[in-house]
C-alpha cells in the first residue's frame, strides 16, 4: 500500500510534464531534433548555427576562431537520449557526441548536454545552449 502514493505521484508528475508540449509542437521539435542531429552528424557547423536562439547568438556571438575549433573535427557518432519536457514549452536533451580531431586523428567524446525553447510566434524551436563545446574532457 505504501508504494502506490509514489508511483501515483510519478505517474502525476510524468503526465503533467507531457501536457507542457503540444501536439504540433511535439512534431516540430521532432523534426527539428532530427534535422539538426543530421546537421551535426555530418560536421556541418555553420549550418547548426541557424538552430540557435536569436538571443544566446546576441548573448553569446560565434566566432570565427570558434568555428575554426569546430572544423578541427569530425563527428562519428550522435547518441541523444529522448527528449524531456523541462517546463512550459521547453525540453531538454542530453547528447554524446564522438569526435575525431582531423589533424591528431585522436577520437574521444563530449556530452552536450542541449536546452530547446519553442517560440510560438516563430513555430519554431531554437536551441538556447549553444553548439557543443568540444574543449571539455
Amino acid at each position: 500500500m505504501p508504494i502506490r502514493l509514489p508511483l501515483f505521484a510519478l505517474l502525476v508528475m510524468l503526465l503533467t510534464g507531457c501536457a507542457a508540449v503540444s501536439k504540433s509542437e511535439q512534431n516540430l521539435l521532432e523534426d527539428t531534433l532530427d534535422t539538426y542531429s543530421s546537421v551535426i552528424r555530418w560536421s556541418n557547423f555553420e549550418e547548426a548555427v541557424t538552430f540557435i536562439d536569436p538571443a544566446t547568438l546576441k548573448a553569446h556571438p560565434i566566432s570565427k576562431l570558434d568555428l575554426e575549433r569546430l572544423n578541427q573535427v569530425r563527428v562519428t557518432s550522435y547518441n541523444a537520449q529522448p527528449a524531456r519536457n523541462t517546463g512550459e514549452h521547453e525540453v531538454r536533451q542530453i547528447v554524446e557526441i564522438g569526435l575525431v580531431n582531423v589533424n591528431t586523428q585522436s577520437a574521444r567524446s563530449v556530452i552536450d548536454r542541449q536546452a530547446w525553447r519553442f517560440d510560438a510566434k516563430e513555430k519554431r524551436w531554437w536551441l538556447v545552449s549553444g553548439l557543443p563545446d568540444i574543449t571539455v574532457r
